[in-house]
């Protein structure tokens, strides 16, 4: 028989499956959804190199910090009978820390010295491995204030200049050309001539042009935010300029404010290491890293060790930092969400 039009059609059982017993539940799905921070947080964990680069950095922190704590002396204490030992290490013979020469020579029998010497000593006598420690901090010191201070100075003054807009962010943009166009090395050797080489003076020397990329950065994601809709919605219901900045724009600047932070550290320890290798840094016995490496390179070709420690440390620094910032920018990109 044939079906009327207006008749609905019968729908066999056969056609209806039970669903399955791994189907989502409503209790599943009700789960608080992840914040951008753990969510960043949570990209940042599968990212091992960044994650590797995390370990390493607040491994060398933590060393730096406790490991001349296990040695006696002190990083600056002179001791001429010790003078250019090789390194020594009580269970590490068979390593090669067994305080032999490569010509076969034990310095510390001829001499009569028992206590070890874990990475060696200098010219001096000066324990490189409380040196190394010591520089280490220094170092890490000099590239956290420079960066904090290019942090603070950078984005108050590209926020301002973002915000306000107009003639007083086309000056404040003048005076950033100007500042990019003077050569950092100028300024330093400027700095030494009115103050003495040292922490001050390569910090001081760091923060007068080192702040501009962070106020370019602040400035360019200031702008593309806010002639967007939330920024105006708010404007309407008449936020003050204040809570607009701090509420609004600034946490939406958070992730390339991060970013660009992780890399100036790293910038800051390498330029603090350059001018310490010319001879423009810090002036033993104070230690750095660059102090360190210089030390070594005019040494190097009979005694590698003072030049092979500070090298090592310095560049686990340099990339640890770098894979860090790599992994951070990946984490805190909207657009790498899946």
């Amino acid at each position: 028989m044939g079906r009327k039009p207006n008749e609905t059609p019968e729908i066999p059982d056969d056609m209806f499956t039970p669903a399955s017993p791994g189907i989502v539940t409503k209790a599943e799905t009700s789960a608080a959804p992840l914040t951008f921070w753990q969510e960043a947080w949570r990209r940042l964990r599968k990212n091992k190199g960044a994650l590797a680069g995390l370990i390493t950095i607040v491994f060398l922190i933590v060393v730096s910090l406790i490991g001349p704590l296990f040695n006696e002396y002190s990083y600056s204490q002179q001791d001429l009978v010790r003078s250019n030992l090789p390194p020594k290490i009580a269970g590490l013979e068979w390593l090669g820390f067994d305080g032999t020469r490569s010509s076969g020579e034990n310095t510390y029998e001829e001499r009569g010295i028992t206590a070890n010497a874990w990475f060696g000593t200098d010219e001096f006598g000066r324990d490189l491995w409380t040196r190394l420690w010591k520089a280490t901090q220094v170092s890490l010191f000099i590239g956290v204030v420079a960066a904090f201070l290019d942090l603070l100075i950078g984005v108050v003054y590209g926020g301002i200049s973002a915000f306000y807009g107009g003639r007083l962010d086309n000056v404040m943009q003048r005076i950033i050309e100007v500042l990019v166009g003077i050569p950092n090395l100028i300024v330093i050797i400027l700095f030494i001539l009115i103050f003495e080489p040292g922490i001050l003076s390569i910090i001081l020397a760091m923060i007068i042009t080192g702040w501009v990329g962070m106020a370019r950065v602040v400035r360019g994601q200031i702008l593309q935010l806010k002639g967007q809709e939330f920024i105006l919605a708010a404007r309407t219901l008449g936020t003050s300029n204040g809570k607009l900045i701090w509420k609004h724009l600034f946490p939406n600047v958070m992730g390339p404010i991060i970013i660009t932070v992780m890399f100036t550290i790293p910038s800051a320890i390498f330029f603090e290491a350059f001018l310490s290798f010319i001879g423009l840094g810090l002036q033993p016995p104070l230690a750095s890293l660059g102090v360190l490496i210089e030390d070594g390179y005019q040494s190097m070709r009979f005694f590698s060790y003072k030049l092979i420690f500070p090298a090592i440390v310095i560049s686990a620094l340099m990339i640890s930092f770098n894979l860090l910032a790599d992994g951070l920018r990946d984490a805190l990109d909207p657009k790498m969400r899946r």
